[in-house]
Order: structure tokens, then sequence, then C-alpha cells
């Protein structure tokens, strides 16, 4: 199954909207305690490409070997994802490797696309009033 998956974040919350042909499904959460507050735009952003993969596996949205488009509305994150960038920061270091690891665990065949911010729709569920 194809799925397209836009993601958001920032320094309290993070955002997610999982479209197929068939469905959409969407989630906001409030980042844990530790985060809170304490972590970049760039960093929640890489929390909510981790926590949407495997909130979608665990409910069953994406299953092994679907295919993902992830779409991106950070040009760092695109080229970091890319292997284009260096990366100096070990929290996005250790959230890309988790995030290969479990993209190459799960079989799915993930590629990685530039959106205009405007056309993220994760960005309109992190802005709705909770």
């Amino acid at each position: 199954m194809e799925h397209i998956l836009y993601l958001d974040g920032n320094l309290t919350d993070i955002s997610w909207v999982i479209e197929t042909k068939e469905s959409v499904v969407s989630q906001k959460r409030k980042h844990v305690e530790d985060y809170k507050n304490k972590i970049t735009i760039i960093q929640s952003k890489y929390i909510g490409l981790h926590v949407a993969l495997f909130w979608g596996i665990g409910t069953f949205n994406i299953k092994n070997e679907d295919q993902v488009t992830v779409k991106l509305d950070e040009k760092i994150i695109y080229q970091q994802l890319k292997n284009e960038d260096k990366i100096e920061d070990e929290f996005i270091k250790n959230k890309i490797k988790f995030i290969k690891n479990f993209i190459k665990q799960r079989k799915l065949k993930v590629k990685f696309e530039i959106i205009n911010s405007e056309n993220n729709l994760a960005t309109k569920i992190l802005n709705q009033r909770d």
C-alpha cells in the first residue's frame, strides 16, 4: 500500500498525518517532559517522524514492505536524511539512525520529498488549539 506522511513539530508538540487512497489519519501529541521546551524545532520534527512511523506501524496503518512518501518542509532535514549534509547534533544523528534502522527492519520503501510549509497538512493539525 502507498502512504503519504506529513509531519511537524514545535517546542511543545508534534503532529503527523498519514494519507492513503482510502483514509486519512492524524495525530497531535505533547512532547514528553524531557523534551518539552528543551529541543530545537528541527529536533522536534525528527521526533515527529520517528513517532509517526512507529505509531503508523503499531496501529497497522503502515504495514511491513509498504511504500511511504515522507513530505518534508525543511530542506535541512531532507538533506540530512539523504546523507547530503554533515550532522553535528548527536540527538539528530541518533534519531536518523533509529529511523533508518526501523525503515530497514520493516522493509519500508521510503522516499523523501520537499514541500512548501503551507502544503504541510501536519502543520494545520499542530496549530489547532487543544
